[in-house]
């Protein structure tokens, strides 16, 4: 796994998505119920930036037209979005978020 520095942890605010790009990969860091999760930042309906959404209940919501996201599993939980969005594996070291953008954990269905 190659995983790259994201954010600082302390930089995350509970249930506020922060935009990064890693490795020309837009990805959105969550802290949300005592976790940090990775998921790719671009709706899967709309090309639109997830970032800019809201987070209730471990999903990630699109601000244009309401699709939201597991943000374990980056499936949607209905309509409009049919398709999942890539999830990435996280881990914390030394106050860091570090991410990797080259092993996406989504599963198609």
């Amino acid at each position: 796994m190659t995983f790259v520095k994201a954010c600082a942890l302390s930089e995350l605010e509970t249930d506020t998505p922060k935009r990064v790009e890693l490795d020309g990969t837009p990805v959105s860091v969550v802290l949300t119920e005592g976790e940090v999760f990775a998921i790719n930042d671009i709706c899967s309906h709309a090309n639109v930036s997830l970032s800019e959404g809201e987070v209730d209940d471990c999903m990630i919501e699109c601000w244009l037209h309401g699709s939201a996201f597991d943000l374990r599993t980056g499936k949607p939980s209905g309509l409009p979005a049919t398709r999942p969005v890539p999830v990435y594996p996280v881990k914390i070291e030394g106050g860091n978020v570090l991410v990797d953008v080259r092993a996406s954990l989504t599963q198609e269905s």
